[in-house]
């Protein structure tokens, strides 16, 4: 067998299956008893050993299938869940990504996992956490009632009467091949025989989710006929792919009844309901799988690649609107201003389906938490709004990092110690908010801890001290510009370094980051009551709006996310204030920069007695660029300068407009200092 070609498809669902594992082992931390998420926890780690070993990365198959045991043992009540036995399982699920992760890189995915595997064996057998966490084997259920304690008043009543009119009551367990390929069909097929000769009470797993496939390689029917167990076995044992049939009587005295149904279920014949409910919960299932929306999995370059041509798109859409209004045609205007709607539409369209959910990288982050959290002593609470929020893929990979750094930095620095807290009056678990939310054409994406905020004293000794400000100046800063001092390169107020260090740590790097993707990063703090550090980012970096301007023969193009107004002054309006020529906006003092200057653009002629400027703002600061003329407002397509023009001072790409010209994009974070 050729597996190179599933290799990607391996990878991706190995991700997807570990990451399930890992936020279905913290909902099992807060819910131990809750057996149900047992079963989701066990099918992940069922289907990543069945992928394992069909693609022959067997370290991987072999931890799997311990794991997978462990979570058997647990699901069918022969361990409790314990604080101990979860932290073997999250140790094991930390070996089967980085394994994944070394496939993905390219590698053999090989890692030395015999001291978890060794933990895992003593688990299942009861060694490892002490007597009271396994259960003797005669208070194991028996193999023969694996679901008899989901049944409701009414399926038991059912069966009971069934049971007094002369019928078998069986519970069918029905294994099917590891590589059967299609496993709806199977059932389907299963469930045709077994109504030829009798009634299906229910089915473990549902039906919506036995047709769906979404379930290992076995399950259960529960069955009322007049026919043998034999029979029943020899009949569904001919549909082919069906590895095992186990058909045993259930024992109506000793069954369990769940106590949460209504009794009024009890009174119900026999001879129509059972099939009728079993009908109505095989047509409700089929009709959601028909309502539910499909997706295919399509890889990014693909995307990328359509992007670029719908981006030659957008220009020659340019090129034709400026034809059509030279040329002053009505047929051809007609005909442009329909491209131009249905081509905006699949403008949509395609950034759409670039949108990636920014849970995609949220979802990492609550494991993280707990680890670090333990590795601290400290208690967290990790709440997450939002995670539905949709950012484009580009944006979405370059954000995960900043975040890691910005929420080690909430608990390692920001969140105190549980008994410091209690000492403030405070709750001992300390709390921190993730969210993420829509305004306009940006994401904001915010973390907030009730921590012990920020010292500014500490923060302005420690600039005074790096000569990033003078003591003369230190009083008169605000608070906000206190805080974003620590955004400094190698900026640190930890007084010991540790893996996790200070706030500090890396922030120069978030700084950077968020800002080379056209994004802004504010601080806000209270000391001792927290912190709340806010993200603004973009939706797309590939097509923006842009206002575009003439410098001279030269037109550039201002992104229209970072301007606040455009105006014309009188040249006796500038007002000079420490060697700088500034002007006075709404009360403000807002210095002049003049693009000219800083591109070095040939020019000859005077300055007018009246200035064109455009407002521009980073965070809370201010500049007024000075430019010749006022073009327009424009959607361009974003390019890259190239690896050998990326140093280009206050330039952060280049498009092309519909005359064939080059305009430059002007980057305003680069000229506000």
């Amino acid at each position: 067998m050729e597996v190179n070609q599933y290799l990607e498809i391996f990878i991706e669902e190995s991700k997807e299956h570990l990451q399930a594992c890992n936020e279905k082992l913290l909902d099992l931390e807060k819910n131990p008893a809750d057996l149900s998420i047992v079963n989701d926890i066990f099918r992940s780690a069922h289907t990543l050993k069945g992928m394992s070993a069909t693609m022959g990365y067997e370290d991987l198959a072999n931890l799997t299938h311990q794991m997978e045991n462990v979570l058997d043992a647990i699901r069918n009540e022969k361990l409790t869940v314990s604080p101990s036995i979860l932290d073997v399982v999250f140790a094991a699920v930390d070996d089967l990504e980085e394994m994944v992760f070394s496939i993905a890189g390219g590698g053999d995915g090989k890692r030395d996992v015999s001291t978890v595997v060794e933990q895992l064996k003593k688990i299942e057998k009861g060694e490892a956490f002490g007597a009271e966490e396994a259960k003797s084997n005669d208070e194991k259920a028996p193999a023969s009632s694996q679901s008899e304690q989901q049944y409701d008043d009414f399926e038991h009543t059912v069966m009971q009467q069934s049971k007094e009119k002369g019928y078998n009551c069986y519970e069918v367990k029905v294994i099917l091949n590891d590589n059967c390929l299609l496993k709806a069909a199977r059932v389907f097929m299963v469930f045709e025989i077994l109504e030829q000769v009798g009634e299906v009470i229910k089915a473990v797993p549902s039906v919506e989710l036995l047709e769906e496939e979404k379930f290992d390689s076995q399950f259960y029917v529960t069955f009322i006929t007049k026919e043998s167990a034999s029979d029943i076995e020899n009949r569904i044992m001919k549909v082919s792919e069906v590895e095992l049939v186990d058909v045993n009587e259930i024992n109506l005295d000793t069954l369990k009844k769940k106590e949460h149904f209504q009794e009024a279920a009890a009174t119900v014949e026999v001879e129509e309901k059972p099939q009728e409910k079993e009908k109505t919960v095989r047509k409700a299932a089929k009709q959601s799988s028909a309502n539910s929306s499909k997706t295919i999995r399509v890889n990014i370059e693909r995307l990328d690649i359509l992007m670029n041509l719908f981006e030659e798109l957008v220009i020659d859409r340019g090129r034709l609107e400026q034809i059509s209004k030279e040329l002053n045609n009505s047929e051809l205007d007609d005909t442009v201003e329909r491209m131009t709607r249905i081509s905006g539409d699949l403008q949509n369209i395609i950034l759409n389906m670039r949108m990636v959910p920014v849970e995609t990288v949220f979802n990492r982050f609550p494991r993280m938490i707990r680890q670090l959290a333990k590795d601290l002593n400290k208690k967290i609470n990790l709440e997450i709004i939002g995670a539905e929020t949709e950012l484009d893929r580009t944006v979405i990979d370059e954000i995960g990092d900043p975040l890691v750094h910005l929420l080690r930095n909430a608990i390692d620095h920001g969140i105190e110690l549980p008994e410091k807290r209690l000492e403030k009056g405070k709750p001992e678990e300390g709390n921190v908010v993730l969210k993420a939310y829509h305004s306009g054409n940006h994401v904001f994406i915010e973390i907030e801890d009730d921590g012990a905020g920020i010292n500014r004293q500490k923060v302005l000794q420690k600039a005074i001290d790096r000569g990033i400000v003078t003591e003369q100046s230190a009083p008169l800063l605000t608070d906000k510009q206190v805080y974003e001092l620590i955004l400094a390169s190698g900026f640190s107020t930890a007084e010991t370094i540790s893996d996790v260090s200070g706030r500090g740590v890396g922030l120069d790097v978030v700084k950077s980051t968020i800002e080379s993707l056209g994004g802004t990063i504010t601080i806000d703090a209270k000391e001792g009551k927290g912190s709340l550090f806010s993200i603004q980012l973009p939706l797309t970096l590939s097509i923006i709006s842009v206002l575009l301007v003439e410098l001279e023969k030269e037109k550039f193009a201002i992104p229209l996310s970072s301007i606040i107004e455009t105006a014309v002054i009188k040249k006796v309006d500038i007002l000079h204030a420490h060697n700088q020529k500034v002007i006075d906006f709404r009360g403000k003092i807002v210095p002049l920069v003049f693009l000219k200057e800083i591109f070095e653009v040939p020019t000859a002629a005077e300055v007018e007695e009246l200035i064109s400027i455009v407002i521009v703002r980073k965070g809370d600061k201010m500049a007024a660029l000075v430019v010749d003329s006022f073009i327009g407002q424009q959607e361009i397509v974003l390019k890259s300068l190239g690896n050998y023009l990326n140093t280009v001072f206050a330039i952060s790409g280049a498009t092309i407009l519909g005359d064939g010209q080059v305009a430059l994009i002007v980057d305003c974070n680069s000229l506000i200092k």
